[in-house]
C-alpha cells in the first residue's frame, strides 16, 4: 500500500503543478503534506499558491526554492521531509525555447531527472510503500498522420529539442525501475490547458494578444492538430494513477478532444468576444499567420483507453466549459497576468521567496 503521505511536488509553482496542489488540498480525502520544490524559473510563479500558502503554509505545505539538479539539496529535502512519493512535473517545456537553446532543456529534463531518481533510489532501498511518478508529453511519439492515436506502446520518436529530452527522462524513469526495482508510474499527457498557465503557451497567449489589441500569430497554415485536456481532468488522472497505476507501468492521458489551431482560436475568439463584450470581427482581423516552426508535428492524438479500462478514470469537462472557465480566468485575473509577464514580478519574487 502506497503512503502518499509527504510528497515532494517538483516544479510545484508551474502551471500544472499549482493546479494539482490546489486540486489536492480541496480533496477530502487528503491528509498529506505536500514539499514544492521549484527552481522560480520564468514560468514558477509563487504567486499561484499565495492562498495555498497562508492556509497550509508551515503546517501541511512547505516551499523550497532550488533546483532539481542539486543533488545536496534534494537529499536534504527527502530527509527533512521524510518523503515518501515524488510528483515530478518540474520540466523545461516549451518547444520553441528548447529550439533556440536546447542547454537548459538537457540540463533540467534529463540531469534533472536523474537526480532525484537516484536520490530516491538511496533513500528508500527496497521500500515498496513509496512511488515515483514522472510527468511527460505525447510530444514524445513524434507526429501522426490523419489518422490513428499514440498509444503506451508507441515507438518513441522526438523531433524537437524539447520532446528529445523528455523521452531521455521517461526511458531513465523505466530504467530505474528495472534496474533498481524503484517504484515507478509515467504518465504522457495530452495539451494541458487552464488556469495560472504562463502566456508563452497557445491558448492565454492568444487570450491576453486579443484583450491588448496584438497580433494573433499563427505557425503555417493553422491545420496543425492537438488533442486538449483540461487541467483539473489532467490532475484527477495522475492522481488515480499514483493511487491505483501499476508500478512500472505508463499511462497516457488525453483529452480525446482533437483540434486545429486556428480552429481553436476562432472558438477563442468568440469566447472571448463573448464573454468581454469586445468585436469578434476586431479580434479576427488580429490573426497573422506566420513561417512555421522547425520540426513542426501535425497532429497528436492520445488513445487513453488503459487509462479508462484499468483505473476507471474519464474526463468531467468538456472542450466548452473547460475553455470557457479558461477564459474568465485570465479576464478575471489580470494582476496575474501582468506579474508574471513583468519586471515587477520578478521583484516580487526577490522580496518574498529568494531570502527563505
Amino acid at each position: 500500500m502506497r503512503k502518499l503521505s509527504s510528497i515532494l511536488i517538483t516544479g510545484g509553482s508551474g502551471f500544472i503543478g499549482s493546479n494539482f496542489i490546489h486540486w489536492l488540498f480541496a480533496r477530502p480525502d487528503f491528509s498529506g503534506r505536500i514539499v514544492n520544490l521549484d527552481a522560480l524559473t520564468y514560468a514558477g510563479n509563487p504567486e499561484s499558491l499565495a492562498d495555498i500558502d497562508a492556509e497550509f503554509g508551515g503546517s501541511k505545505y512547505f516551499f523550497v526554492k532550488g533546483d532539481i539538479g542539486d543533488r545536496s539539496l534534494v537529499e536534504k529535502v527527502f530527509t527533512d521531509y521524510d518523503i515518501d512519493t515524488v510528483v515530478h512535473f518540474a520540466a523545461e517545456s516549451h518547444v520553441d525555447r528548447s529550439i533556440l537553446g536546447p542547454e537548459a532543456f538537457i540540463r533540467t529534463n534529463v540531469l534533472g531527472t536523474y537526480t532525484l531518481l537516484d536520490v530516491a533510489r538511496k533513500a528508500w532501498g527496497a521500500r515498496d510503500d513509496v512511488l515515483f511518478h514522472h510527468v511527460s508529453t505525447d510530444e514524445v511519439y513524434g507526429s501522426l498522420g490523419d489518422s490513428g492515436y499514440f498509444l503506451e506502446t508507441t515507438p518513441y520518436d522526438p523531433r524537437s529539442p524539447y520532446s528529445a529530452s523528455k523521452a531521455s527522462s521517461d526511458h531513465l524513469v523505466k530504467a530505474y525501475f528495472h534496474t533498481y526495482g524503484l517504484p515507478v508510474t509515467v504518465s504522457n499527457c495530452s495539451n494541458n490547458y487552464g488556469p495560472y498557465q504562463f502566456p508563452e503557451k497557445l491558448i492565454p497567449l492568444m487570450i491576453l494578444n486579443m484583450l491588448e489589441g496584438k497580433s494573433l500569430p499563427v505557425y503555417g497554415d493553422g491545420r496543425n492538430i492537438r488533442d486538449w485536456v483540461y487541467v483539473e481532468d489532467h490532475n484527477e488522472a495522475v492522481w488515480t494513477i499514483m493511487n491505483r497505476g501499476r508500478a512500472g507501468e505508463t499511462y497516457n492521458i488525453g483529452g480525446e478532444n482533437e483540434w486545429e489551431n486556428i480552429t481553436l482560436l476562432r472558438r477563442l475568439i468568440a469566447l472571448v468576444a463573448e464573454e468581454s463584450g469586445r468585436n469578434p470581427a476586431s479580434l479576427e482581423a488580429l490573426i497573422t499567420y506566420v513561417k512555421d516552426r522547425p520540426g513542426h508535428d501535425r497532429r497528436y492524438a492520445i488513445d487513453c483507453s488503459k487509462l479508462k479500462a484499468e483505473l476507471g478514470w474519464k474526463q468531467r469537462f468538456t472542450f466548452d466549459s473547460g475553455l470557457r472557465a479558461t477564459v474568465c480566468w485570465y479576464l478575471d485575473n489580470q494582476d496575474w497576468c501582468s506579474h508574471v509577464r513583468s519586471g515587477e514580478y520578478r521583484t516580487w519574487i526577490e522580496k518574498n521567496y529568494i531570502a527563505r
